[in-house]
């Protein structure tokens, strides 16, 4: 972020030294200075929810009239599939590979990412982007656990898609899902499906809690680091010094597997040598 304000700064300079002539020089390029270090920090894991907690949020944003069963699936698509929200936001009916019933794949291809109208090529509040850290055109599959199927085949027997194959747009507003309406949506989910002293911490505090939670059960159950890292759009590295808690916490689901491993190739021994006495 200081590098871009940085270059914007010198551009602007430059167009007041040499078109305007408002200056001698650039001043810019002579200021000393030494970029930050980009760091990642770690979940908060106060904001975590865990799948009882999860699907209680769910139902609290279904019965809210109007907006809330339209979003549903949009939220259910952070938490299941590990989704960005503005990958949720771009979701198309083309992307889904679902059966009818059981874990299907997902593919997305583009972010919709929520910028404001004065900030978009388009001159609308959202813009098609790249997936994030991805090129143009790149495919990243997520799982579709079977409550996310269902959810989806529902949400589209219901609601049916925009005119281009969009799951997810507004109630009045057929071209776009607002943010807004988004936010507002899980304000009131959590002061209806959570008690008042979890409500009034930081749990699940935002959208985008729902996908750390998705991606910290993966983690907790066992699941390879790489494939978490594929499915969640993450570098390896980086998902480590996100997740660090989780993958250290998880020894136990770890060790648990292991010994699973072993004593099924001692039982495969104990068979062997029996058949050949």
């Amino acid at each position: 972020m200081v590098s871009r304000q940085r270059k914007i700064l010198g551009t602007a300079m430059e167009y007041a030294a040499h078109e305007l002539k408002l200056l001698d020089a650039n001043p810019v390029p002579a200021l000393k200075w030494i970029a930050p270090r980009k760091t990642v920090q770690a979940i908060d894991w106060r904001r975590v929810t865990n799948p009882a907690q999860v699907r209680e949020l769910l139902d609290a944003v279904r019965v809210q009239k109007r907006s809330g069963p339209r979003l549903v699936a949009f939220f259910a698509c952070l938490y299941y599939a590990g989704m960005r929200p503005e990958e949720a936001a771009g979701l198309s009916k083309h992307q889904l590979a679902l059966p009818e019933e059981g874990w299907g794949e997902i593919h997305l291809e583009t972010a919709r990412t929520h910028a404001g109208k004065y900030w978009t090529d388009s001159g609308k509040n959202r813009d098609d982007r790249q997936l994030k850290q991805r090129d143009r055109g790149t495919i990243r599959p997520v799982p579709s656990p079977p409550e996310l199927t269902a959810l989806l085949h529902r949400h589209i027997r219901t609601f049916g898609t925009a005119p281009d194959g969009r799951l997810f747009r507004g109630e009045r507003n057929n071209d776009e899902l607002p943010k807004l309406t988004i936010l507002r949506a899980w304000r009131k989910a959590r002061q209806k499906a959570l008690p008042p002293e979890l409500a009034a911490t930081d749990l699940a505090a935002s959208p985008y809690d729902l996908r750390h939670a998705g991606i910290s059960l993966w983690l907790s159950s066992g699941m390879p680091p790489k494939q978490v890292a594929e499915w969640a759009g993450r570098s390896l590295e980086v998902l480590f010094r996100i997740y660090a808690h989780v993958l250290s916490g998880s020894n136990d689901t770890i060790r648990a597997l292991v010994e699973k491993g072993l004593k099924s190739t001692q039982s495969d021994v104990t068979e062997d040598t029996s058949s050949r006495a």
